[in-house]
Order: structure tokens, then sequence, then C-alpha cells
């Protein structure tokens, strides 16, 4: 049977990948709000993995942009 309302469920996945996206971004923000004056190794290494992990939230809510029909123009043109 054909879904009736594709669209709708492509936003949804949208949403929630916006939603993985921001929580992402914060865990950032949260990360750097207790970084002390001189980071350590660790403290290096957790901020590579908080940004690994934002940045495939952010291909994750850029994929779910595309295919809800939000593709934008490159701007490597420009």
């Amino acid at each position: 049977m054909t879904d009736l309302h594709p669209a709708a469920d492509e936003r949804e996945l949208l949403r929630q990948a916006a939603a993985a996206h921001t929580a992402a971004s914060d865990d950032v923000e949260t990360f750097l709000r207790r970084l002390p004056e001189v980071p350590n190794p660790a403290d290096i290494t957790e901020y590579a993995n908080l940004l690994s992990r934002e940045e495939l939230a952010r291909a994750d809510r850029q994929a779910a942009a595309d295919a809800a029909g939000l593709q934008l123009p490159s701007r490597e043109s420009e």
C-alpha cells in the first residue's frame, strides 16, 4: 500500500535530525563552559569526539532536509 503522506514523514525525520543536531551542539557548548583555562589531553579528546558527533548530526540533518525537498543551491560557484 502506498503511503498517502510521505512528505509529512520526511518532515518529521527532518525535525528529529534537527533536534539531534541541536542536542549535539548544546553538548559542545556545555563542554566549552566547563573547559579549564589549560585543557589537558582528555579535554582535547573529548572536544574532538563532541565535534565529530556534532558534524555527523549536521550531515544527517542536511540529508534529511534534502530528502524533504529543501535542497539548497551550491554556494561554491559564487
